[in-house]
């Protein structure tokens, strides 16, 4: 026994029998916590390799929310805490601005229907950085199977969030190479977040990259889809993404309403479930075939307004593109000469983010199929204009080679309507 303990047991014993009852009170209360102690200790080792961390609450969910009654070392080093600077608190201390109020009401209603919880947001140490806490939320209950306190296992997951981001991102590098290239694309984790969106994505919605990783899938979905999605993340079931198509309206950056329809498959990454939507624009696809309809089968008269212009390119063997000719709209619309057209390369007039497009755009017409894409001009005062531009195949006499790609492009953009 601590010597301590024993010289304190002696000042306030008022005999020798009742200084040696109290020392051996203390031994075996001493020796039951060492024994329980040891259990912990061998809890705790057992499950070291999935959790960094062990948090104790009582029940009590009510403001200030449930205290914390105990948290093991692994909770000190994952946080900066010590334990007597936590024990008595709310877990709340490790939140902050950028933790997921979503993720926490949702952990809330679970806790309070008696259910355990699994899932992540931002949290953040004492010194103020943030890092990712994964949650493994289970209620702990007594001999007569009333809940009595909450036993938090928590996983800092911070550093693989960032190489799940990476092999996503590596995957949509590695699909240039193939046909996925040509495809729409956002990956969302199993809590509905926006884990990364390649560039065709962000332009169909003006949303930049750090933007989108912020929101939830059904931020970007206009009002009467939204409820709908976002139930399919409230218990996630890969059945709902695995091979499914969906037709969903969204929202783009200047609040217009696109109609899309998408394709979802699933991922996985070091564990976790990745959900790839592929979308493809509906809205756009009804733009063209409306202006088709309303035209006859002259190529010609396809685009006829003074807001349209006619050209035909050629392609080089060096894989550039050299015009051969456009018709007077073009420097109406662009205030570039038609007669300078010849010396002017596609990157000089199309906008930097829409030249991988536009090559691509060009490559489907030379395997011998019209196309139809969308994207901005640049005019010789800087100014970048909108077009939908369809192009089709010029075949040689014998219809045996490509020679040339013939184009209409309209700068009259509807593809998206007001929501």
């Amino acid at each position: 026994m601590d010597k301590q303990i024993s010289e304190i047991i002696s000042r306030n014993s008022k005999d020798k029998k009742a200084e040696s009852e109290l020392n051996k009170l203390f031994s075996e209360l001493i020796e039951q916590r060492d024994k329980y102690k040891k259990f912990l200790d061998l809890l705790e080792s057992a499950i070291r390799s999935d959790y960094d961390s062990i948090l104790i609450t009582e029940l009590n969910l009510e403001e200030p929310g449930p205290k914390i009654v105990y948290v093991n070392d692994g909770f000190t080093k994952m946080t900066g805490y010590s334990r007597d600077e936590v024990i008595g608190k709310t877990p709340r201390i490790l939140q902050g601005e950028k933790t997921d109020r979503a993720v926490l009401d949702k952990l809330k209603e679970r806790l309070k229907d008696g259910k355990p919880f699994f899932g992540h947001t931002v949290n953040y140490r004492k010194d103020g950085s943030e890092f990712i806490n994964q949650w493994d939320i289970h209620p702990l209950t007594n001999d007569k199977g009333e809940i009595t306190h909450w036993v938090s296992y928590q996983h800092d997951i911070t550093e693989r969030k960032r190489s799940e981001t990476k092999v996503v991102d590596t995957e949509i590098e590695f699909d240039k190479l193939a046909e996925e290239s040509k495809k729409t694309l956002i990956d969302l984790d199993e809590q509905g977040n926006i884990v990364t969106t390649n560039k065709a994505f962000r332009d169909l919605v003006g949303f930049d990259d750090e933007e989108l990783k912020k929101m939830k899938a059904w931020e970007i979905l206009t009002d009467e889809y939204v409820e709908n999605f976002r139930h399919k993340f409230d218990e996630f079931k890969p059945s709902d993404f695995d091979d499914q198509k969906f037709q969903f309206e969204l929202n783009n950056k200047k609040g217009n309403a696109i109609e899309v329809e998408a394709k979802s498959r699933l991922l996985s990454s070091n564990g976790q479930k990745i959900v790839r939507m592929n979308f493809q624009n509906k809205s756009l696809q009804k733009r063209i075939m409306s202006i088709l309809a309303k035209r006859n089968d002259d190529y010609d008269k396809i685009f006829d307004r003074s807001s349209d212009f006619n050209y035909k390119i050629i392609p080089l063997d060096d894989g550039s593109y050299k015009f051969d000719y456009v018709t007077e709209s073009f420097s109406k619309i662009t205030g570039i000469a038609t007669a300078e057209i010849s010396k002017v390369s596609l990157d000089e007039i199309i906008h930097e983010d829409d030249i991988d497009k536009v090559m691509h755009h060009f490559s489907v017409v030379l395997e011998g199929k019209p196309n139809t894409e969308q994207f901005r001009l640049k005019s010789k005062t800087g100014e970048y204009i909108e077009v939908i531009d369809y192009a089709k195949p010029d075949w040689d006499a014998d219809e045996t080679m490509i020679k040339a790609i013939k184009g209409a492009t309209s700068t009259e953009i509807s593809s998206e309507k007001k929501s």
